[in-house]
């Protein structure tokens, strides 16, 4: 099952001893194509703090109605690294981050969370060395706000089609599998589900997603109607490649 993140912006994010605030944003990896962190709003808690959240705090989507559950409580939160709410997240912070609260840095490892395939802690003996020296030249942990690039077009070799509407992603692994994209007029649109593996980069300049299929395979892709908490995972027909 695949859960549309657009259906999460505005909840509230609950710990164990209180409420921190509401999703404002997710932060994705546009090489690997997975959700790194939630952006929380915190409102008068942390003023001109960026407050992120790992979906290691999440493990899987646990929500109940409106809230969204951590396995964190707000001290803990409260003392983390800080960061201003105007820069980039750095390898640097990351480093500093997972340090903090004994998360198995993403970056190391030759799976998607690092050591495996889900956001959750190996067993210690495991985990690799937190301490390891890196040199921080040149670092760009390349993370993306979901937010900015929805509205994005879809560039083809043929030209533009539709816009990105949503991002579907797995609830256990925070994979972006798909983009969802709307596609004809305001009369006449459908949504179709684009593998994020067909996506070649994305242009922040020019406010495009460049793909490596045709207008045509996008436009006879199966049409969806997501429904409002999640959709069961389908397939578009991307054979007509370029």
């Amino acid at each position: 099952m695949l859960l549309g993140i657009k259906q999460f912006y505005g909840k509230t994010l609950a710990v164990s001893d209180g409420e921190i605030g509401r999703i404002k944003d997710f932060y994705f990896n546009d090489q690997q194509w997975v959700v790194r962190y939630v952006v929380a709003d915190t409102g008068t808690w942390l003023p001109g703090r960026l407050v992120l959240i790992s979906p290691h705090a999440f493990g899987n989507f646990h929500q109940n109605g409106d809230r969204l559950l951590l396995n964190l409580t707000r001290k803990q939160i409260e003392d983390g690294p800080a960061m201003a709410s105007h820069r980039p997240v750095s390898r640097q912070y990351e480093e500093e981050y997972y340090d903090y609260y004994g998360w198995p840095s993403y970056w190391l490892g030759g799976d998607m969370w690092g050591m495996g395939g889900l956001p959750v802690a190996p067993p210690p003996h495991l985990r690799p060395s937190m301490h390891a020296k890196h040199s921080h030249d040149n670092d760009d942990p390349q993370l993306r706000s979901a937010k900015a690039v929805t509205g994005y077009h879809i560039q083809t070799h043929e030209g533009t089609i539709g816009h990105v509407a949503d991002f579907a992603i797995d609830g256990r692994s925070w994979a972006i599998c798909h983009l969802i994209v709307t596609t004809g007029h305001w009369f006449s649109q459908k949504e179709i589900a684009l593998p994020s593996k067909d996506v070649e980069r994305i242009s922040y300049e020019d406010s495009k997603v460049f793909v490596n299929v045709t207008k045509e395979a996008i436009q006879h892709g199966r049409e969806y109607h997501v429904p409002p908490a999640a959709f069961q995972e389908q397939t578009i027909e991307t054979n007509a490649r370029i």
